[in-house]
């Protein structure tokens, strides 16, 4: 399977790569919306993962900040039910393996 990445170079000119976990168009905003991560790891253990709005017929474009408590609620909500399944299946998993 051929992961979907792209990759940023900061203002220190250092490029750092990320694998773009999902992207989608939100009913709600009209916009949208991509989810990524460069798998670094915050204190707990948990994987950084980032978001931002861009325009999927443009191969140039530039990623935009999320600036809206709004925005940031719809992206919240999908993450949250992306672990429950996760989590769900994981958890079936380990069940028929026993």
């Amino acid at each position: 399977m051929k992961k979907n990445s792209f990759s940023m170079i900061d203002e220190n000119g250092n490029e750092t790569v990320y694998d773009v976990l999902f992207t989608f168009e939100s009913e709600e905003t009209h916009k949208n919306y991509i989810v990524y991560t460069d798998n670094t790891k915050d204190q707990q253990g948990n994987v950084e993962v980032y978001a931002s709005i861009y325009d999927p017929n443009d191969p140039h474009s530039r990623l935009e900040a999320i600036e809206t408590e709004r925005e940031w609620k719809v992206i919240e909500t999908i993450l949250e039910t992306l672990q429950e399944q996760v989590r769900n299946a994981a958890n079936n998993n380990g069940e028929q393996g026993q």
